[in-house]
């Protein structure tokens, strides 16, 4: 492969699909097909970068002492038994 400078031509086989879905965005955006497929290309080459984790800086919750967060989801359970017996109770 030779390269010109910041261009380089050569010669690749598109599947007929990209050659349809190319095709297009010619006609969607009204640009050449140079231009369609050099960003798509572009779009491509971004997606492949792997994007910086995302973080969630740790916070005080402001729990109450004795508040066991190990057993939140036996916790949770117990208070929806307990709403149940209470709407049992008053009929509801």
């Amino acid at each position: 492969m030779r390269c010109y400078g910041a261009f380089m031509r050569t010669t690749v086989t598109l599947d007929e699909d990209v050659v349809a879905g190319l095709r297009e965005v010619v006609r969607e955006r009204g640009v050449s097909f140079k231009e369609a497929l050099n960003g798509a290309v572009r779009a491509g080459l971004g997606a492949a970068t792997s994007p910086r984790p995302y973080r969630v800086p740790a916070r005080r919750m402001g729990l109450r002492p004795g508040v066991d967060l190990d057993h939140a989801l036996a916790l949770a359970g117990q208070l929806e038994d307990d709403e149940l017996i209470r709407r049992l109770a008053r009929g509801t």
